[in-house]
């Protein structure tokens, strides 16, 4: 534990020498300006960078997957173009375009799955060559002072639509790792609103990283912006690097022997992470009107922290079905470990011949709250020429790895208590095992000890 503080302390000391220090090419940017990644690899510096990037998932949206039941072998997979229900839409049905006039009140506006995409959308996802190098949003990920007000969709003099950039060279002067806004601008609106689709924030008040000052890349450390991720039922696209809570804790993280036994077959998050938040179902055969006159999904939602996860094991392989995305795991499967998971529900349209969930793009249910215009628009832009559209359910498992806290970790008790949080017949363990394991006779005497030490 010491030598992790120590870590942790060099790492907020780094990062803040690393903001603080001037960026060398500060002159020769405030004497020429700054025209984007061929400003950033001229006189010599982060030569070959730009066609690098290409290749990653933050600008392809997707990537091979190897882990994942019933999706084809060397295909790729990501935002680009899967379907499931916290979006029913994906880049290529979804494709950010402006939507038609509001009937009610004339009003129109951009919207598309790639507003996050860090290009300038005339190079859209998973777009090559000199022109895609040339349009990648260096700054919006790497400046302290990037003017967000800046990017948003616009129309050029052709008519095309186009994703505005801060390149100012106040943005330019000012960049360094990316910080926690930087990250949170896309991935904390993800899915359709503020804390909807993982239901984190980020802050010292909820995560005890953040309440350490550590920023997003100090665990997700890219190297060649390759950024490593966690596993995740939902999360498929991958750069293939890979981050745990081990990478910095160990594998026997707690002085206490009990504890280390249980890391054996139960992850960290399980006992670190005992809440999850965000949208519990949301309802794309029926769009609510807000009071701009636009609709939106109709959405049940709670605040980031307030409901509880539910645990399975995990082997960190998925199952894949059109009425189900979850983890794929057994207790006798010794790869699996219990994870906690959040629990999400999503009704939408299936194809009653096909039994596969039908996409949507959202501009025609945006503007007049027809969701079948959306279904049919998606199946032109896909080709699908006969379906026949049915109302139904999808259940999706999302990884729960952040709002991590040490202070509100589960205890003994709140897992085998007769009333805890752990569905052990669910998980497998006969009758006669949960009879043991929900006996307080387990966990009394140390939870006594504990006790009279905080008293």
């Amino acid at each position: 534990m010491k030598r992790y503080l120590i870590v942790l302390s060099l790492l907020v000391i780094a990062g803040t020498a690393a903001q603080a220090k001037e960026h060398p090419g500060k002159a020769y940017i405030e004497k020429n300006g700054y025209q984007g990644p061929s400003t950033c690899e001229s006189q010599g510096c982060h030569p070959g960078t730009a066609k690098k990037f290409l290749g990653t998932v933050h600008w392809k949206h997707s990537s091979t997957v190897d882990n994942v039941d019933n999706v084809e072998p060397g295909k790729e997979y990501g935002m680009k173009n899967r379907i499931y229900t916290m979006c029913n839409g994906n880049d290529i049905v979804n494709n950010l375009k402006e939507i038609p006039p509001n009937p009610k009140t004339g009003k129109t506006k951009f919207t598309g799955c790639n507003t996050c995409h860090p290009g300038n959308h005339i190079s859209d996802v998973g777009s090559t060559g000199r022109d895609a190098e040339n349009a990648i949003d260096c700054l919006v990920c790497h400046s302290q002072a990037y003017d967000y007000r800046l990017r948003k969709p616009y129309k050029d003099e052709v008519g095309r639509v186009v994703m505005g950039q801060d390149r100012s060279v106040k943005a330019a002067i000012a960049v360094g790792k990316p910080g926690v806004k930087n990250c949170m601008v896309c991935h904390e609106a993800a899915g359709g609103g503020v804390l909807l689709k993982r239901g984190f924030s980020y802050t010292k008040e909820t995560d005890v990283h953040a309440a350490k000052k550590m920023v997003c890349v100090d665990c997700h450390g890219a190297k060649d912006h390759r950024i490593p991720t966690g596993y995740d039922p939902n999360n498929w696209a991958n750069d293939g690097v890979r981050v745990g809570c081990s990478d910095c804790h160990g594998e026997k993280p707690h002085k206490d022997e009990d504890n280390n036994r249980h890391a054996g077959r139960i992850a960290c998050q399980t006992c670190h992470i005992p809440r999850t938040g965000g949208a519990l179902a949301k309802d794309f055969t029926k769009w609510t009107q807000g009071s701009d006159g636009f609709y939106e999904p109709t959405t049940l939602r709670m605040e980031a922290n307030e409901t509880a996860p539910v645990y399975a094991w995990y082997n960190r392989t998925v199952a894949n079905t059109p009425a189900f995305i979850g983890p794929k795991g057994s207790r006798t499967d010794k790869e699996s470990r219990i994870y906690p998971f959040k629990l999400y529900e999503g009704k939408a349209f299936f194809d009653r011949k096909t039994g596969q969930l039908l996409s949507m793009d959202f501009a025609p249910p945006m503007a007049t709250g027809d969701t079948l215009a959306g279904v049919a628009s998606a199946a032109k832009t896909l080709g699908i020429r006969e379906y026949d559209p049915v109302s139904g359910w999808q259940t999706v498992y999302f990884g729960s790895n952040h709002l991590v806290t040490k202070e509100k970790a589960l205890s003994c008790a709140n897992c085998h208590a007769q009333n805890g949080v752990l569905n052990f017949r669910a998980l497998g363990y006969s009758e006669e095992e949960i009879r043991k394991l929900t006996s307080a006779g387990i966990y009394f005497e140390k939870m006594a000890v504990k006790q009279k030490e905080e008293w």
